[in-house]
């Protein structure tokens, strides 16, 4: 078992990362940038290290620093959690040669998943199911003719890309330069490199991811999936387990996708094989994230399972000690993030000091955050700054529980989403489970033509 671990992260996951390794009795290493110094992550950790200034680009993503704090404080395991350096396969690399633990995939599974083209290359020859899509595409006339073979609307996505960047779709061929440009551009901005590819776009789909559990000793579990279908601009929203769409005749041909998806590339750790479901029942491979997610609290609350403590596990070398058979999904979880946004202002970021909070608890209720009182939220990094999580007997009692705590959640001094969140739960095509990726859109388009 590894003995301490450094967390090469902030926010929330540093803080919930940092809560189970004390409860393993693993010491931890916090690292932190000159804006992150009170941050709440900093005081529970053993120790802390600054790593440079605010932008991340000089801490948060600079492998070097991040290194060398593992080495400084005698850490043998870094957890990179979510963002930053998490799917990043030159870090997990670097690690392994300094003889670090990564705490997560190996680095030829993480750059074999990361890019997206040789992704849907390995799965095709797993007889994982594809959405029709092309190689990896350079430049808008090459683009453009691939998209004719493969039929508008197409979306177009950088071939390293993740969290909704470098994406756009083109409903016809008239706009499709344009978009492609856009979206290359964005990439090359966000991730250095702009490689694209192109797949049919699936109109009106859910989006459903399957967690699973692969070990070094070839086990491999899912642990049922997550309903993301409730995003805006690609990015969740809301999410929850399980599905309302799903059947268990469904879910079992999914999970078992899913679990062919890790066999084949020879995956251990946590990880995430996400589909996009049509309404007859078709599903599609669409990306596999390489590390822990966001949601992964709503997989936790219907398994009664610990993922940050199972990776852990699996990282010391441990084998897994339950069977798919001994997977038993019980009641239903939701999760909703809470950002520092001004929906009513194009979703403005909404940095400041939080100068009065209360939380909900109770019953079935969680929450996952990294703030406080007199807490600093900086400009710098992503807005979401708190995650609601709430388990029910069933869904309409989850949802009744989730608005409940909503109403009762006060963050003074900035501005939030949780009026957003909450007029979106008391939606009636949203309790009724009726609903798609497309619903956020269309929710702004009913409120367009009162």
């Amino acid at each position: 078992m590894v003995k301490k671990v450094l967390v090469a992260n902030r926010g929330e996951i540093a803080v919930r990362i940092i809560r189970a390794c004390r409860e393993m009795g693993i010491q931890t290493v916090a690292v932190y940038s000159e804006a992150d110094k009170e941050a709440l992550h900093t005081q529970l950790a053993d120790e802390a290290v600054c790593i440079g200034p605010a932008p991340a680009s000089e801490s948060y993503l600079s492998m070097e620093r991040i290194i060398s704090a593992t080495m400084i404080t005698g850490a043998d395991a870094v957890h990179p959690g979510f963002g930053f350096l998490s799917e990043n396969y030159r870090f997990a690399q670097l690690c392994e040669t300094c003889g670090i633990v990564f705490i997560g995939p190996r680095a030829e599974v993480m750059q074999k998943m990361g890019q997206k083209a040789e992704a849907r290359r390995t799965m095709i020859q797993a007889g994982v199911p594809v959405i029709p899509g092309s190689q990896e595409v350079y430049d808008a006339k090459e683009a453009s003719v691939r998209a004719d073979e493969i039929g508008y609307p197409v979306i177009i996505k950088a071939a390293l890309g993740g969290g909704g960047k470098g994406m756009r779709v083109a409903f016809e061929r008239e706009e499709f330069e344009s978009c492609f440009l856009t979206a290359q551009k964005e990439a090359r901005a966000s991730f250095g490199d702009d490689t694209m590819y192109l797949e049919h776009f699936v109109e009106h789909p859910r989006h459903i991811e399957f967690q699973i559990l692969a070990d070094t000793y070839g086990n491999v579990v899912h642990l049922g999936e997550r309903d993301c279908s409730i995003q805006r601009n690609h990015q969740k929203m809301i999410e929850e387990s399980p599905s309302v769409a799903i059947s268990g005749e469904l879910r079992s041909h999914m999970g078992e996708a899913a679990v062919k998806a890790a066999k084949a590339v020879g995956y251990t750790g946590a990880g995430t094989i996400e589909f996009l479901l049509e309404n007859d029942g078709s599903f599609y491979f669409m990306e596999m994230n390489t590390r822990i997610q966001v949601e992964h609290p709503v997989t936790e609350w219907v398994t009664g399972l610990d993922l940050i403590k199972e990776q852990i596990r699996i990282a010391s070398g441990l084998e897994l000690p339950y069977g798919q058979q001994d997977i038993r999904l019980k009641g239903h979880a939701i999760e909703c993030r809470i950002n520092a946004e001004n929906p009513n202002q194009k979703f403005r970021p909404c940095p400041g000091t939080i100068t009065d909070l209360y939380l909900p608890g109770g019953q079935g209720i969680r929450i996952d955050a990294a703030i406080y009182s007199g807490y600093t939220v900086p400009p710098y990094y992503d807005p979401m700054i708190a995650k609601l999580i709430v388990h029910a007997d069933t869904r309409e009692e989850a949802v009744a529980k989730l608005r409940s705590a909503l109403g009762e959640t006060i963050i003074e001094g900035i501005d939030t989403n949780i009026d957003y969140l909450y007029e979106i739960t008391g939606n009636e095509r949203y309790r009724q489970g009726n609903f798609d990726i497309g619903f956020i859109e269309m929710l702004g388009q009913e409120e367009d033509s009162v």
